[in-house]
């Protein structure tokens, strides 16, 4: 079986047709779902690019393998999905970002891996001494299409599928929207009415963590009307749009290459963005609301499920155990993913199945936080669209601080040891706008799921190789 991985980056599973907003134009992708299996409730283990996709290309999360931040790739030495179905005699062809492999894992994982197109955003909507600048929302992109990049890379992987590929294959396309600036080519761009968007979710609400307010502050967001963040919203639903397209060239390029009822597609994301709500934009590395961590999950499978849906919590590091059941090929280290792929074939998911993510630094760990002068060329420039970012972790570290996530079907727990710890029950309160974190009407919640941690980070807590090691001297030893 083939495989085609069609992954944007920072899209939220809550901003796409099918799964519900009433908005966004997303033809392709809802058509997608309608012939095959939509994940309702999949949740990544870190909101941050690099350590979120390092899990599901391991089956390890944050804490097993210590990523966790964008800098801290995987090694040679680390498994990783590519070099398991390289070495399983796959062409794995890879066009877009990386955010994934150190430089000297790219030889044993890759046949190609490439980067093209230069261009991917319009120039900022506010003028550079105009403090809104900070809020990431630009003008449309107006340079040739072809110079954009996530059509460039699209346009290779359609490329490919052209040229009579020999297989088994798997096609790589990690790309950049609807990752900010929220600016998309034209008519995307204006696709969404501002004014038609009025379910943002509110902000300044009671018992939230610092970085919601430091973020507001060092941004300028506490400066933009409500009308700003409405139109950020809007962008943001264009630029996923937009994608939505792209994936339909490859689809038609698929069908027209013979090669549709042999492959499997995968579209996902490695974690979503506040695009306007609580009046923030972009993410944080701490930050585990479920407009961060629940992304979309479609997967159509030759001979697979059709129109099914999927109720039930996964995590998307189950990518890697799915794919590598797929293929009929054997992990060689110890993971945490599941295999969908009965659910692929139409059965339901489990109902009792808890999910995880973690994100934040610890203050013994100063190589890790962002805005370091001597690792982060835009920390030394003011102007720069990151500049607060990098502020806001360095003058105020337990903004960003570790932290964790259990999440149930019905009641979630993120748990910071700052106290800043947050606690909904999803039941009654779905949106995530009441935090009953030390509520003593939520005591009994809480301190189930504070168990449901513990017994999580006991039994996830390292990995033993697969390999072992004689106990005596082999040779002699001088």
């Amino acid at each position: 079986m083939n495989f085609i991985f069609f992954m944007p980056d920072e899209l939220r599973a809550e901003s796409v047709g099918c799964y519900g907003h009433p908005l966004v134009q997303t033809p392709n992708l809802d058509a997608l779902a309608a012939q095959g299996t939509r994940f309702d409730q999949c949740h990544v283990q870190h909101t941050v690019c690099t350590p979120s996709r390092c899990s599901m290309m391991t089956g390890w999360y944050p804490h097993v393998g210590g990523h966790r931040t964008l800098w801290h790739l995987l090694r040679p030495h680390e498994p990783n999905l590519l070099r398991c179905l390289k070495q399983a005699g796959y062409d794995v062809r890879w066009y877009g970002k990386n955010d994934l492999l150190a430089p000297g894992s790219f030889a044993e994982s890759v046949t190609e891996a490439r980067t093209l197109g230069g261009k991917a955003f319009g120039p900022p909507a506010y003028a550079q001494d105009d403090p809104r600048r900070f809020s990431f929302l630009c003008e449309p992109y107006r340079a040739p299409l072809e110079q954009h990049t996530d059509y460039a890379n699209v346009m290779a992987g359609i490329d490919f599928l052209r040229s009579r590929p020999q297989q088994p294959f798997l096609l790589y396309l990690p790309l950049i929207f609807p990752h900010p600036p929220y600016s998309a080519p034209e008519p995307w761009h204006s696709q969404v009415d501002p004014s038609a968007i009025d379910d943002l979710r509110p902000a300044d609400l009671p018992n939230r963590p610092a970085y919601h307010r430091l973020i507001r502050q060092t941004r300028g967001l506490d400066l933009l009307e409500p009308m700003d963040f409405q139109r950020i919203n809007a962008v943001y639903l264009g630029m996923t749009s937009f994608i939505d397209h792209l994936l339909g060239l490859l689809l038609d390029a698929l069908a027209g290459s013979g090669l549709e009822e042999e492959t499997a597609v995968f579209f996902f994301s490695d974690h979503g963005d506040w695009a306007g709500d609580y009046d923030l934009v972009e993410k944080w590395p701490s930050a585990l609301e479920d407009a961060l961590t629940r992304v979309p999950l479609v997967v159509r499978l030759p001979g697979g499920a059709s129109g099914h849906g999927v109720q039930e919590p996964v995590e998307l590091l189950d990518i890697f155990a799915t794919v590598l059941g797929l293929a009929g090929v054997e992990a060689q280290h110890t993971h945490f993913g599941r295999n969908l792929t009965p659910q692929l074939h139409g059965a339901t998911g489990d109902p009792t199945r808890i999910v995880y993510a973690e994100g934040g630094y610890a203050r013994h760990e100063p190589h890790c936080f962002e805005g370091d002068t001597r690792r982060d060329q835009f920390a030394r420039d003011p102007n720069h669209l990151y500049y607060p970012k990098g502020y806001v972790q360095q003058e105020h570290p337990l903004s960003v601080a570790r932290a964790t996530m259990v999440r149930s079907a019905g009641a979630k727990l993120i748990y910071r040891a700052t106290g800043e710890s947050e606690l909904y029950d999803l039941s009654a309160d779905p949106r995530e706008l009441d935090n009953l974190y030390g509520q003593p009407q939520a005591d009994a919640l809480q301190r189930e799921l504070e168990r449901k941690l513990l017994n999580w980070l006991t039994e996830t807590s390292d990995v033993t190789p697969f390999a072992e090691d004689p106990r005596g001297f082999s040779t002699p030893v001088p």
